[in-house]
């Protein structure tokens, strides 16, 4: 019996590892599909205008406010037309800031490094400060190390933005960092898959891909998130039939420590933990063999992540919050390299409803 445990967990880890790494050494058809807006990885300067009061109040998820996004490109100044609105509920209500979603028309867009993008989002700091622009680059660090873990994520791309806010007749110009998030429609077309709007059960959806993101949603120490009732999740739908969970806005996590973060009560559930930088593991029980080949996934990725973390270590402002950041991430390692911080943290905390 013990024997074929083996056999079963070894065949899982081998079958799970070549999947991954298949889909990481393929030819670079599926990222060849990434459109020319995030294929650039530059800092994209781009200026808004836009009266943030009218933003937050008239705007929602059916109605936007038609404006001007300017860009520059090739060291020269663009412009296209678009709509735009206030996203995020809670920051949408908290912040001075809210962030934004755009929508852009094809044949705006064509011609332009917007080209194929129809919808972005973009992500800025809560309030004016340094310690929120250096969040901004927190957030959007787990966005990148996402992209090591899963061929399931979004692309990002920084931007420096100039912000003109009208104040009735007068202005302010804020200079701020945020960054931009593709569609997910975009995601699913470069897998291959199609967005599910419908709930899927976690424990319906495939093994790997929903363990992969309970695992990174321990990693960043982040509870605000619910796969079950796609709370900063979207599904997708792959031609060999799995639910393939994505996750996004990272605001609420340890890693990013925003100042209004909290713990997070999806649904009402209240948790264990009083702080966000204190990690709860919140995937579903699964069989040992997934666990631990997800385990051994991130343990094998662990360069590349740390690779990726020090590449964003000159867009931190203050380099103590980049190394409290970068110590963050560590501890996670910690915990997979130790067996029994492994086995308590994480093995046995899985959920059963």
């Amino acid at each position: 019996m013990k024997n074929q445990k083996l056999l079963r967990f070894l065949f899982l880890i081998f079958a799970t590892s070549g999947v991954l790494i298949a889909q990481e050494e393929k030819p670079p058809a599926k990222t060849g599909k990434t459109t020319i807006l995030f294929k650039d990885q530059s800092i994209l300067p781009i200026k808004l205008c836009f009266s943030n009061r009218e933003m937050k109040k008239e705007t929602n998820d059916s109605t936007y406010l038609l404006s001007k996004l300017i860009y520059k490109n090739n060291e020269k100044w663009d412009s296209i037309d678009v709509k735009i609105r206030a996203r995020g509920d809670f920051r949408r209500a908290n912040c001075y800031f809210a962030p934004l979603k755009i929508k852009i028309k094809k044949a705006v867009a064509k011609e332009t490094i917007f080209k194929g993008n129809k919808q972005l989002k973009i992500v800025m700091p809560c309030v004016q400060s340094s310690s929120t622009q250096d969040n901004i680059v927190k957030e959007y660090m787990a966005y990148k190390i996402y992209e090591v873990i899963s061929p399931y994520h979004y692309k990002t791309r920084m931007a420096d933005i100039e912000y003109i806010e009208l104040r009735g007749k007068k202005s302010k110009v804020h200079n701020i960092k945020g960054f931009l998030i593709e569609d997910i429609d975009k995601v699913a077309k470069r897998q291959n898959s199609k967005k599910l709007k419908r709930t899927v059960h976690p424990l319906e959806q495939d093994d790997m891909g929903a363990t992969l993101n309970d695992f990174f949603q321990f990693m960043i120490g982040n509870t605000d998130y619910s796969t079950a009732y796609q709370h900063n999740q979207k599904l997708v739908f792959t031609e060999d039939y799995k639910t393939i969970p994505l996750p996004y806005d990272f605001d609420m996590s340890g890693l990013v420590d925003a100042s209004y973060a909290v713990v997070s009560q999806v649904q009402g559930e209240v948790l264990s933990i009083e702080s966000v930088t204190d990690r709860l593991y919140r995937g579903f029980d699964r069989d040992e063999a997934v666990i631990r080949a997800v385990q051994k996934h991130y343990l094998d990725n662990k360069d590349r992540v740390f690779e990726v973390i020090d590449g964003i270590e000159p867009q931190f402002d203050n380099k103590k919050e980049f190394q409290i950041a970068r110590n963050f991430i560590d501890d996670f390692y910690k915990i997979l390299s130790d067996e029994n911080k492994f086995k308590n943290e994480i093995l046995r905390k899985g959920r059963t409803k």
